[in-house]
């Protein structure tokens, strides 16, 4: 029917019937502004679809009175004709009357042209558009006098696409679109239309009509509504030029990088008590309060749960839809920005959780867009993920890797930010993740490892870094795979970072034993630093080991009440003082009893007693303390910059060893007791004479400790021990961590 020619009146239409059920392909043929000769003479023909109009006029900008339009076709078809428009076919209006009597005008989107050129459309096709998200989608542009909306959606599989929304009284026959052959990218713009408006694209295939988000949309509605909102991100003046300079010239690896992981909804709310979803923090309130609060405790970086929008709160984020669109739930999008922008102001990086291993089956969203499977693969055993009900990203289709590889720049491009953690990187490198014999299919070479996932995040490493020097990459990788921080060059995945999840499973699951067994589980201890420097490591405390019944940090320890708190200062002690940088969830600072809720807040009021108060104040002086110690950050990965002193004290489950700067005198003595037993008069093995200053010690009262310790220090004798000449002769508080400055060499053993 799409190629029939129709007879209307006295014209003839190729593909009426198409247009008129809303699955023509080129509606522009049809509709818009055509010259057509008579006898020599030129006319320009414009030809409009207005359905239920009752009557309309062409209405020249400045050349006279308006033109009565004809009804060439009972469901709307008006045409007429204009000598004086042929040159310039774009300077009129249209003016219609509804069966109500009311009277509209608008510009006529089908006279103007195309946005997209032939050569982003084979950057697309190729998968190397790395911009994409600055032309499909929904973009301001103005056309000679004319300011409208550019659309464009990837959908080639649909039989007709219709741009929808307020504006045409979400009415499919208002606004059909054109598609570029052989790209599948459907493309309109519609004058006169601005930012704040709601729209879908209404996608016909196989003769059923759905309403799409747009996947490149810049924002959308509040949940549980879906439509996109036309949004610029080019207004905000930013003020963080300062800061984004210094990233760029400096080398983040080599610098302390300690993060808060933050969901913005329930880390606090308008009404601490309160549940309602009424009650967030906007994205502005949130920048006040969260960076006072990290400066605080000392924090270099915020790391967000996913802000990407999620129509369901209970997915934290981790089920995105609207890729590009920083949820609504806490303001718009240049509000998100002002967030960011303040961080920058004021001495605070921002890291956002990316993800790119999955997405929901949501009827609005990616899943079987244009009707087929389009951003996923067909074949369940390779589509769908068999733990969260989600589906996979076909990794090897070129548009599909161009929409994943465009929006992690996207981030980093429109919103500053410094550095992307990719969520459940382990499902993507292994077609077998998760999946028994039968329900999975090898690679080409018979492989479980899934080649295209590997080379898009290879890629996705390259571009990002050669692109936005000084960033972050983080890897959520819970498996062996080996290279994950190391270079592309030499074989690895590329990313600048990766979660340590042996360290943190292992040092949990130590953590929980009574101390009376701890000497049976020393090695559970000692097995992090087997292959501590075999990659760029991240020690987590997620959000991930406070839900779904794990119990909250603190009651995951174990012991009478003052033993919980000790263990606590004692497992974040350790964590500091370990190589690595770190990471600790929201409200593991203030020692929450409860598992975290994200539909609640954090237990704020828990502040009102002295241990939580020490906990926090332990949290916010470590911090400080590592970013004041160059021995704690400077070289944390490479054995240059850890030795060991005493690892073999498993009866009296005690650790020692040494923290060491680039300047190799630059050094620190680190003790650790983990049962609550005082180490009295304990002989340690130093690397030289002189004196060793105590600078910290879990066990302060400041803390909520026993004070017990060795304040201000202690003086090195000439003692053998751990086979060393010099020794001190220490006492080491329960449950406790004590780090001792080393004296430089050859300096005075004065006390100072």
């Amino acid at each position: 029917m799409n190629r029939a020619t129709t007879q209307v009146g006295s014209v003839e239409l190729e593909g009426l019937g198409a247009l008129l059920e809303c699955r023509h392909e080129n509606p522009f043929a049809l509709l818009g502004p055509h010259i057509v000769e008579h006898q020599g003479v030129r006319n320009l023909r414009v030809r409009a679809y207005l359905p239920d109009m009752h009557a309309a006029w062409l209405c020249p900008d400045q050349v006279g009175e308006s033109t009565p339009m004809r009804r060439v076709h009972p469901a709307g078809l008006f045409e007429a004709e204009h000598p004086r428009l042929v040159a310039d076919p774009t300077a009129y209006k249209i003016r219609f009357e509804s069966r109500g009597g009311a009277i509209r005008s608008m510009r006529d989107p089908y006279a103007f042209p195309a946005f997209l050129s032939e050569f982003d459309l084979y950057l697309f096709g190729e998968g190397k558009h790395w911009l994409c998200y600055e032309k499909l989608g929904a973009h301001l542009r103005t056309i000679g006098n004319t300011t409208g909306v550019n659309f464009a959606v990837w959908a080639p599989n649909a039989s007709g696409v219709s741009v929808v929304g307020d504006f045409n009284g979400w009415d499919g026959r208002r606004h059909p679109m054109r598609k570029h052959i052989p790209s599948g990218v459907w493309e309109l713009f519609i004058p006169e239309i601005q930012t704040g408006e709601k729209y879908k694209y209404r996608l016909q295939h196989d003769g059923i009509a759905t309403d799409r988000s747009d996947p490149y949309g810049f924002a959308a509605e509040l949940p549980p509504r879906t439509a996109s909102i036309v949004s610029s991100l080019d207004q905000y003046a930013w003020n963080d030029q300062t800061w984004l300079e210094q990233r760029q010239a400096t080398n983040a690896l080599e610098r302390p990088i300690s993060i808060y992981e933050v969901h913005l909804g329930s880390w606090r709310r308008k009404n601490d008590a309160g549940k309602q979803d009424t009650d967030w923090l906007d994205y502005r309130e949130l920048a006040k309060q969260l960076v006072a609060y990290c400066q605080e405790l000392n924090y270099t970086h915020i790391e967000l749960l996913p802000v990407s929008e999620h129509p369901f709160t209970g997915s934290w984020g981790y089920q995105t839809v609207g890729y590009f669109a920083a949820t609504s739930r806490y303001g718009r999008p240049e509000d998100l920005m002002y967030f960011v922008d303040y961080c920058h102001q004021h001495g605070i990086g921002v890291i956002l959780d990316w993800v790119p291993a999955h997405y929901p089956r949501d009827g609005h969203g990616l899943y079987r867009f244009d009707g087929t499977a389009l951003y996923e693969h067909a074949d369940p055993r390779q589509g769908e993920h068999p733990d969260w009900g989600t589906t996979i990203f076909n990794y090897g289709r070129n548009e599909v890797r161009n929409f994943l590889l465009s929006n992690a720049l996207f981030w980093l491009d429109k919103y500053h930010i410094d550095g992307l953690r990719v969520d459940a990187v382990a499902s993507m490198l292994y077609l077998d993740y998760s999946r028994k014999e039968g329900e999975w299919i090898p690679n080409r070479f018979g492989g479980r490892e899934n080649l295209e996932a590997i080379s898009l995040l290879k890629e996705f490493n390259e571009i990002t870094h050669a692109k936005f020097p000084g960033i972050l990459t983080i890897a959520e990788e819970s498996t062996a795979w080996g290279g994950v921080s190391r270079p592309t060059a030499s074989g690895g995945l590329g990313f600048s970072l990766k979660w340590n999840m042996g360290w943190m499973n292992d040092t949990l699951r130590f953590m929980a034993e009574d101390p009376i067994h701890r000497r049976y589980h020393h090695n559970e201890l000692m097995f992090s630093m087997i292959y501590a420097f075999s990659e760029n490591f991240c020690l987590p405390l997620s959000h991930d080991e406070v839900v779904h019944g794990k119990r909250a940090m603190l009651d995951q320890m174990p012991g009478d009440l003052w033993q919980k708190f000790a263990n606590l200062r004692l497992l974040y002690s350790y964590m500091w003082m370990h190589p690595g940088k770190k990471l600790l969830f929201m409200g593991n600072e203030l020692a929450q009893w409860n598992e975290w809720n994200h539909d609640g807040t954090l237990q704020w009021g828990l502040l009102e007693w002295e241990t939580h108060r020490g906990i926090q104040r332990l949290v916010g002086d470590l911090n400080r303390f590592y970013r004041e110690q160059p021995a704690l950050f400077e070289i944390d990965f490479d054995s240059a910059g850890f030795e060991w002193i005493d690892c073999q004290s498993a009866n009296e489950s005690l650790l020692g060893f040494l923290r060491k700067a680039k300047d190799s005198s630059n050094q620190l003595l680190v003790y650790c007791n983990f049962t609550p037993v005082v180490r009295q008069h304990h002989r340690v093995g130093v690397p030289q004479s002189g004196w060793y200053q105590e600078l910290f010690n879990s066990d302060s009262a400041h803390y909520g400790g026993s004070n017990v310790g060795n304040f201000p220090g202690v003086e090195a004798e000439p003692c053998d021990s751990h086979g060393r000449p010099w020794s001190i002769s220490v006492t080491v508080p329960p449950l406790g961590v004590v780090v001792f400055r080393v004296p430089r060499a050859n300096s005075a053993s004065n006390g100072g």
